[in-house]
């Protein structure tokens, strides 16, 4: 890495907003939204106070490895436009800082999720942990074009480990909330890289539309987008699904897979002509993808408790 993540201007003191925001916030709304749908879905409902301290000590180990994640990447931060107002590359933070909040951080959500709830899921949140800055950021990320696939699974354990935390074990329902989060990945990300790409040119990162183009990426999205619809409609089937969220998962797939099939029958040449037009509204239908899925298990498990659902 270079000297980008020692750099800092002597004149500004860093505020609390800047540390905070090492914590990249956005992505830990997911986290614990996710998280919380895992424990309120499972068939063991925790005691209240166990489930808010679960779902802070999930946040908070999601926050440190955002942190270590901007540690790490500090120098193709710099690069990217969309990244180079990161607390470290704008000289608001210190990289030494950044990685001593991580490490702490990361040591002290996982040693409290194992003493609010169990030690398995505080096994899984620091393989987590473990998995998005080592696996992911260290290797994957600047040295395959799959980064994106395999890196994806760090975004997709908070369910799963939401539902050890109320359980104590793993079933085929936090597998396949996993699955839904693993498989939205890529296409969410490819998305954003087919109308992005010289970000990722610039700061080297081997991202499917910079090593295979566009077209390849268009067929990866749409092959992605078919599959991801299964495993979500899948899910509307076992025990933590139901009416409403399968109605849901219907609906939103069918969209989905006929933003996908959009984009595979475009070229550059379409492209281009409307700024990108399908590829942005299939990219900012995503943002909501997960959160309505999620949100209408949540919907399910409430009116199952007030008997509405068998």
């Amino acid at each position: 890495m270079t000297d980008v993540t020692t750099a800092m201007d002597d004149a500004y003191e860093a505020q609390f907003g800047d540390y905070f925001a090492l914590l990249k916030p956005r992505v830990m709304t997911l986290v614990v939204f996710t998280a919380l749908v895992g424990m309120l879905v499972a068939p063991v409902l925790p005691h209240p106070f166990v489930t808010l301290s679960a779902i802070l000590f999930i946040a908070v180990g999601g926050g440190a490895s955002g942190a270590l994640n901007m540690w790490w990447d500090a120098d193709i931060d710099a690069v990217m436009k969309r990244t180079r107002k990161r607390p470290i590359p704008s000289g608001r933070v210190t990289g030494q800082e950044a990685l001593a909040i991580g490490l702490a951080l990361s040591g002290f959500s996982v040693a409290m999720l194992g003493l609010a709830t169990n030690w398995a899921a505080a096994a899984l949140l620091a393989f987590t942990i473990f998995f998005y800055v080592v696996v992911y950021s260290m290797w994957l990320k600047r040295s395959t074009p799959q980064n994106i696939v395999i890196g994806g699974a760090a975004g997709a354990f908070p369910p799963m480990i939401g539902w050890v935390a109320a359980t104590g074990s793993v079933s085929l329902e936090s597998v396949l909330m996993f699955s839904l989060i693993f498989l939205w990945t890529p296409p969410h990300f490819w998305a954003l890289a087919l109308f992005m790409r010289s970000d990722y040119d610039d700061a080297g990162v081997p991202m499917l539309t910079v090593t295979h183009g566009r077209p390849a990426t268009r067929r990866h999205i749409f092959a992605y987008t078919a599959v991801l619809a299964a495993f979500a409609v899948w899910l509307g089937f076992t025990a933590a699904g139901g009416p409403v969220y399968l109605v849901t998962a219907v609906a939103l797939n069918a969209w989905f897979l006929k933003g996908a099939w959009e984009i595979l029958r475009r070229d550059e040449g379409m492209a281009e002509a409307d700024n990108y037009r399908a590829e942005k509204a299939f990219f900012r239908f995503s943002l909501l993808y997960l959160f309505v899925h999620f949100g209408a298990l949540l919907a399910d498990a409430v009116l199952r408790t007030y008997g509405v659902f068998a």
